[in-house]
């Protein structure tokens, strides 16, 4: 069974891996073992902003698996871990230069057997590493597939894009332009387009994705702010001024907030959709601001609802 049926409410729901970043300090050697994965962290950024929201995934029970537990129980989010037949948990090395920025390396393991959601999911989100490791890749997008034929759910996905995983650049954008067409909204950051794509332009890039199937792109630029493109509409805010201690992790908030904003719009019968440009910049421009206070502070630390209205209102 890949859904459960029952009304729609304002869920959030999160499929996806959980893993132990190992932090590798390029400059003092030290490794530093700390759970987390994009998925993950979504989640836990969804949580800390009041929305109701489940994340699906798995672990092993090992010794990574039982780091991943213990953090997602004292997160208090609501967690289905899937039965997997790998048998272990996925681990990724994160080599970090000493300005806050991050390579990666991943040892893979993602192959759950059953996906499941809470029947009052208005919002399925997915995206990272569980999108292109297979087996788990093709039942997330099975699952994508069957929920978009619900119109009252909206089927949402952040590439965050991982070559370590798939070095095959063509079998990479392949994957991505199915998961496209199997959503309502996409997201992606200008380096990701930049990647899958082999050129800079990050506007054509959203534009291929939109021709996949999606109603709306998003694409996040840095300290350049972010980007909306619909069939009709494009529309750019600019990054928030913030004192940068680290990176990790800013993707995952400004992806939160953009869930948090898509569920409030569910209900009706309709899929949650900004249209108008007014409607994306606010929405943009709240996700920017989520992103900006993770930034301020060491770790993949999303913020509270009321830190990221003091932020706005700053």
């Amino acid at each position: 069974m890949e859904r459960e049926e029952g009304t729609v409410g304002n869920r959030v729901t999160v499929v996806g891996e959980a893993l132990v970043d190992l932090l590798w300090e390029t400059a003092g050697h030290r490794v530093t073992p700390v759970p987390g994965g994009s998925p993950a962290n979504v989640a836990v950024g969804l949580h800390r902003l009041g929305r109701p929201v489940t994340l699906v995934t798995t672990w092993a029970d090992d010794p990574p698996g039982e780091l991943v537990r213990a953090h997602l129980e004292s997160t208090g989010v609501d967690v289905r871990r899937a039965p997997d037949s790998s048998g272990r948990s996925m681990l990724a090395l994160a080599y970090l230069d000493g300005h806050g920025s991050a390579s990666y390396d991943f040892l893979t393991a993602w192959a759950p057997e059953e996906l499941t959601v809470p029947d009052d999911t208005a919002v399925l989100h997915t995206g990272s590493l569980a999108v292109v490791v297979e087996p788990g890749a093709s039942a997330v997008l099975r699952l994508c597939r069957r929920t978009r034929d619900r119109p009252e759910v909206a089927v949402v996905a952040d590439l965050n894009v991982r070559p370590a995983v798939l070095p095959d650049r063509d079998a990479y954008r392949d994957a991505c332009l199915r998961l496209a067409a199997a959503t309502d909204v996409v997201k992606a950051s200008d380096e990701d387009l930049a990647w899958l794509f082999g050129h800079a332009d990050p506007v054509v890039a959203a534009r291929t994705l939109l021709a996949a199937g999606p109603r709306l792109v998003v694409v996040t630029l840095g300290a350049a702010g972010a980007l909306a493109v619909t069939e009709g509409t494009e529309v750019r805010v600019p990054a928030r001024r913030t004192t940068v201690v680290d990176t990790v992790g800013a993707g995952d908030a400004f992806q939160a907030a953009l869930l948090d904003a898509l569920a409030d719009r569910c209900g009706g019968g309709g899929r949650p959709f900004p249209a108008t440009p007014d409607e994306l910049t606010a929405v943009l421009s709240r996700c920017v601001t989520a992103a900006s206070v993770t930034c301020s502070r060491v770790g993949a630390v999303p913020p509270t609802a009321e830190e990221l209205a003091a932020a706005r209102a700053g």
